[in-house]
């Protein structure tokens, strides 16, 4: 397997166990671990801890608000300018998760890049 499947599967993979123990923040580390082990190269640094955070979190966020018939997500999403619809306010979610999740993952590239020198 190349490099972006296994950062994706990592990345994924870390996110679910450090979920299950930390805060919201796990993915990070998760993204961040994943870039360090397992290097990319130009803008999927970014993209690839992005995806699979991004699919992570509107899954997780999914399956909880369907739980109850989107009820808590409703009322949230009046609460944000998103009208209402509790299904933009989970890709609003997964989008947050996402771009921490690629922040972290440039972050460890370069942590990585920086101690090879």
């Amino acid at each position: 397997m190349n490099n972006t499947i296994l950062n994706f599967l990592t990345t994924l993979v870390l996110a679910i166990i450090a979920s299950l123990f930390m805060p919201w923040w796990s993915v990070m580390l998760a993204a961040f671990l994943a870039a360090v082990f397992f290097s990319l190269k130009g803008i999927s640094v970014f993209f690839i801890p992005f995806l699979a955070i991004f699919i992570y979190w509107m899954v997780y966020a999914f399956l909880l608000s369907n739980t109850n018939d989107f009820t808590l997500a409703k009322k949230i999403a009046v609460l944000l300018p998103l009208g209402g619809n509790a299904y933009v306010l989970i890709l609003v979610t997964a989008a947050v998760g996402g771009i921490a999740a690629g922040v972290a993952g440039v972050f460890g590239k370069q942590c990585k890049d920086l101690l090879k020198k």
